[in-house]
């Protein structure tokens, strides 16, 4: 029993202890970014061993998500264009920008549904791959980049890391169901690499804010800060409620709240005003912070039903 409080309680402590160690040594971050792409593919191999090819059936649910984030991101721009242009491009990638590759992990980790999230990730990139290049370039300032250039870039950064490890799950299932048991048995391994994910993303985003700064762009960097803030919390929250028709709230708040970051980063740098990428960068912290607490929240919860739970002589 004591072991296993010890257990637990290092598991609360992990996440906040990742995010401010990842601040405070962000200049050497750099020099384990290369290991983020292996972590997300380790996360999602070991959480898509649970599915199986029968769970994912795309309904209202995905669309409903899929028709907020639109509406979301056309809103966003709309209403700030006018006023700051730079500012209006940042919030729209916030909105805009797919699910996180991560967050059918998280999804698990908080006991919602991973084949829902993990549908609407596949959707929802799907989607951005096709429709992204002609949205940035409408509103972009690099009209020299061409619809397959783009179109490329975003499979290539997107696909290899939500099809493959689903694929290689699926295989195992069926090849090696001996094996595919015992890594199903393995979901806590999850938290942990997430844990060192985090740290990374952390830094890395630190690191990231400071190298962009300039004192003429304070006020907007600031602002670019607070709409990234407000954007993750309208989407997590949104996510939630729709989640809630649905049967799922954990579901639906990751489906539309997580978002993959760096593909946002790099589109925003490749269309837009470069000063834009700050509000995914931003968005990083944000959306880790709102994961840790809920995670925190979630284990003080199994913790305390843990502790009702009388021992057996």
């Amino acid at each position: 029993m004591k072991g296993a409080i010890n257990r637990s309680t290092i598991k609360t402590l992990m996440l906040p202890i990742a995010m401010v160690a990842g601040a405070v040594f962000y200049k050497w971050m750099g020099y384990l970014t290369f290991l983020s792409p292996y972590l997300i593919f380790t996360m999602l191999f070991i959480t898509y061993c649970k599915l199986k090819i029968s769970d994912f059936r795309p309904n209202k649910f995905e669309l409903s998500l899929l028709l907020t984030q639109i509406i979301l991101a056309a809103a966003s721009y709309f209403l700030t264009f006018f006023w700051n242009r730079t500012l209006a491009e940042g919030i729209f990638i916030c909105f805009i920008i797919p699910t996180a590759t991560a967050a059918p992990v998280i999804t698990s980790m908080l006991g919602g549904s991973i084949s829902k999230v993990a549908t609407y990730s596949l959707i929802c990139n799907a989607f951005v791959a096709v429709a992204g290049p002609l949205m940035f370039a409408a509103i972009g300032e690099h009209p020299e980049i061409t619809f397959l250039q783009s179109f490329y870039m975003i499979l290539m950064q997107v696909f290899p890391l939500i099809l493959a490890p689903l694929a290689l799950a699926l295989l195992l299932r069926y090849a090696i169901p001996a094996v595919h048991s015992r890594i199903v048995g393995m979901q806590q391994l999850s938290f942990y690499l997430w844990s060192v994910s985090l740290l990374i993303v952390v830094g890395s985003c630190v690191s990231f804010t400071i190298k962009n700064w300039t004192p003429e762009a304070t006020t907007t960097m600031i602002l670019l800060a607070f709409g990234a803030l407000l954007a993750c919390l309208i989407q997590f929250k949104l996510g939630r409620i729709i989640g809630k028709r649905f049967g799922d709230k954990v579901a639906g708040g990751q489906g539309l709240g997580q978002k993959n970051t760096v593909l946002a980063v790099w589109l925003a740098l490749a269309y837009l005003n470069p000063l834009a990428s700050l509000a995914p960068a931003s968005y990083v912290a944000w959306q880790n912070i709102i994961n840790s607490w809920q995670l925190m929240r979630h284990q003080s919860n199994v913790k305390k039903l843990d502790s009702t739970v009388p021992e057996k002589d």
